[in-house]
């Protein structure tokens, strides 16, 4: 079985199970996979790879937004701005590696490399 066809088979088993589609494979992940990088879905990740990349990504995503939109004007440092960025991205991180931990154990998913799909 293929990366694509394991993504498909997830998909098949944990839809029906209440998770999202977009819960499973979020935007990220899809341009991933788009590129041809064949990353595990976030659920099949470890806690901190999780909380690494997704607070990674929030936090320059964020922190670029804010900046642009508001905190340039308001005169904010560059120093204040990566420290409020880096803060709101570990929160983020941590809050999103524990709801997709807490998922993958609920419904006691192997690893990426093991699963199989619905048993």
């Amino acid at each position: 079985m293929d990366h694509y066809e394991k993504v498909d088979a997830m998909q098949r088993h944990l839809v029906p199970l209440g998770l999202s589609p977009y819960t499973l494979a979020p935007p990220a992940w899809r341009l991933m996979w788009k590129a041809g990088l064949q990353t595990p879905p976030p659920l099949f990740l470890g806690f901190l790879p999780l909380a690494l990349g997704m607070g990674l990504f929030f936090a320059i995503g964020w922190g670029l937004m804010m900046w642009v939109l508001m905190w340039w004007r308001e005169g904010m440092t560059i120093a204040a701005t990566v420290a409020v960025a880096l803060l709101a991205g570990v929160v983020f991180g941590v809050v999103m590696a524990g709801y997709y931990r807490h998922h993958a154990k609920k419904h006691r998913l192997p690893t990426w490399s093991t699963y199989r799909g619905p048993i």
